[in-house]
């Protein structure tokens, strides 16, 4: 895994594609009982699919993608949005949404925001690392590797057969790694999350290199540091505790497909959980399952609003 999130690194493009979906959501609460629009929006969230797909360069760098949102129930509604990013701009092509009604003359145009130019007419410096996406892959591989070497690799982690993965048709694994949380190491696994992992994720994001790019200030990092040391370890216990009888962990599994050349090329996420208040006889059921597939890894990209 750690080979796998420095040879990320390495991806100068690539081809992705990502979904997330909501596959079941049953509320049981007060509010939702005495006001019909949370029924409304529940019912909307649930089978409430996000897709992703996208197309990356580093040099020149561009990336284009398209958005894709599909919402369930009384309210049913589909649209995508597209997306193009440069160094200095982004382009968003005006959609048509049910909900919303634009006039024609403007669906399907693209916006442009120029943020070198925003930035100056709101008398601020413009800031490209904001859309430098080789160091927010960077950012994100080091706060991975701060997560993974946190994580004993016998209580959370263990290797799959390919066969049991359910790998889409044109993933080729070498191998695959499942990382899995349970009723039984929940406790500490949040202990290790906010006293181990976390110290050091804020000190990655307090780097010059990424705290700038993040637009946070000094003060800003020195308060989170604080923050995390003034955390009463008696009461944190109670209180993971306390939420050990409200949370069960039916499922919580995010499994990694590594390549032949050490690429982390498919990643999906499975969770499932209940949580349910013994007083109140209020209850939650949320399931989610969510991917993300990479392909043309280091090849020469065709992009089709190129000059956009």
């Amino acid at each position: 895994m750690k080979t796998a999130a420095q040879n990320a690194l390495t991806m100068t493009s690539y081809e992705m594609k990502s979904s997330f979906v909501i596959e079941d959501l049953q509320v049981k609460l007060a509010a939702a009982e005495s006001d019909p629009s949370v029924n409304q929006a529940i019912t909307m969230l649930k089978n409430a699919e996000l897709t992703l797909t996208g197309i990356h360069q580093a040099e020149p760098q561009q990336t284009e993608m398209q958005m894709g949102i599909n919402l369930k129930g009384d309210m049913a509604m589909s649209f995508n949005v597209d997306m193009v990013m440069t160094k200095e701009k982004i382009y968003v092509k005006i959609p048509s949404i049910p909900m919303l009604p634009l006039p024609e003359n403007v669906v399907g145009k693209y916006l442009v925001l120029d943020l070198k130019q925003l930035a100056e007419q709101a008398g601020e410096s413009f800031n490209p690392d904001m859309l430098d996406t080789k160091k927010s892959q960077k950012l994100a591989n080091e706060i991975l590797e701060a997560l993974i070497t946190e994580y004993d690799q016998a209580k959370y982690f263990k290797q799959i057969d390919k066969k049991d993965a359910k790998l889409p048709e044109g993933v080729e694994a070498n191998q695959v790694v499942q990382f899995f949380i349970t009723n039984d190491n929940v406790k500490e696994a949040l202990d290790i999350l906010i006293n181990k992992a976390a110290p050091k994720i804020v000190d990655i994001v307090g780097k010059d290199e990424y705290r700038d790019m993040l637009g946070l200030t000094k003060e800003d990092i020195d308060q989170a540091k604080a923050g995390l040391k003034s955390v009463d370890q008696g009461e944190f216990s109670k209180g993971v505790e306390e939420l050990q009888k409200y949370l069960k962990i039916n499922t919580f599994n995010i499994n990694t497909a590594i390549d032949k050349k050490n690429f982390p090329v498919y990643q999906d996420v499975v969770l499932n959980v209940d949580f349910n208040d013994p007083e109140s006889k209020e209850n939650v059921k949320l399931a989610i399952k969510g991917s993300t597939q990479y392909s043309k890894i280091n090849e020469k990209q065709t992009f089709k609003n190129r000059n956009s």
